[in-house]
């Protein structure tokens, strides 16, 4: 069995930015979003641009036909996942290989609970910094996405390896994680950290890249994530932190990660799985976590005061 069709559930920004890339390699009927009914209506007719190109993206909801896909990619925010495997069920089968682009910790558990674990491998978005501005996306750095899986049984080895030559055979931006769970967790670090911190400072990624009170309060937020997932059976360190440190610096000093785009247009954010995880936590093991409390605590008014 080839990969011919991938479904992708969200187009925001990693799902234009991936979906843009996969359609480049495979062509526009390979490659569709699935929405409800009332954005469909919404989006039908726009033609959406990516570092200026046009995508004529292929858009279908549930009063469509139904075609199961061979890989569906959950690329919506935390707060979206219940409504996206609503959606998403009707284009999954047996054969159907889930991935999701979530931030956070919890995501793979979630789907696999919904369409079975054995469906599910772990991926991680890293290195990219797009900025979507009405119907439109640019970046300066595409990213890749980190691929692997927590068991090597149940069918999943066979899964990882079908997908993992479909990116290669197309050139498609990726790198085989041995340690999936630690890579996942290094993200989620990184995420307490940056995309908290642009938010509070209602910054860019510039904010954060220059020394100062901005990067001091990001770098003390993610070392107190460091002993909760070492609790939890990670063994991430300082070394990873300062990995994702240097990565931040490279990303374009305007672009600003999509937790605070999330707060210019009044949106709720991801901050309960951010902060809100990691005083959950912090209570679950008995430790503190004061500067995730204070961040908590500044974010929950910011969003009372935009929405």
């Amino acid at each position: 069995m080839g990969i011919d069709k991938i479904g992708i559930v969200g187009m925001g920004s990693l799902g234009m930015l991936f979906g843009s890339l996969l359609v480049d390699a495979l062509g526009q009927d390979a490659v569709i979003f699935i929405m409800d009914q009332e954005r469909k209506n919404k989006y039908n007719g726009i033609i959406r641009k990516v570092n200026g190109k046009p995508y004529p993206f292929q858009i279908v909801s549930c009063q469509d036909p139904k075609i199961l896909v061979d890989v569906l990619i959950f690329a919506v925010k935390g707060t979206g996942l219940n409504d996206a495997m609503a959606l998403a069920k009707n284009w999954v089968g047996e054969k159907t290989t889930l991935i999701s682009l979530l931030n956070g910790i919890t995501s793979e558990q979630v789907i696999g609970e919904q369409f079975g674990h054995n469906k599910v491998l772990y991926a991680v978005a890293e290195g990219m910094d797009p900025v979507i501005i009405g119907e439109d996306m640019t970046y300066t750095n595409s990213g890749y996405l980190r691929i692997g899986t927590d068991t090597l049984e149940n069918g999943k080895k066979e899964r990882l390896d079908q997908l993992l030559a479909l990116f290669e055979s197309i050139g498609f931006p990726y790198k085989k994680e041995e340690d999936v769970r630690h890579r996942l967790w290094s993200k989620f670090m990184l995420n307490v950290g940056v995309n908290q911190v642009v938010m509070v400072y209602e910054g860019t990624y510039g904010t954060i890249q220059k020394t100062g009170e901005a990067r001091d309060l990001m770098i003390e937020a993610m070392k107190e994530v460091i002993p909760l997932a070492q609790k939890e059976g990670v063994a991430i360190n300082e070394q990873d932190l300062w990995f994702y440190v240097e990565l931040v610096d490279t990303l374009n000093p305007q672009g600003m990660p999509s937790m605070r785009q999330d707060s210019l247009y009044g949106k709720k954010t991801e901050v309960e799985m951010f902060s809100g995880k990691v005083l959950e936590l912090g209570e679950k093991h008995g430790m503190a976590t004061p500067i995730n409390s204070k961040i908590y605590e500044k974010i929950n008014k910011m969003e009372r005061l935009i929405q």
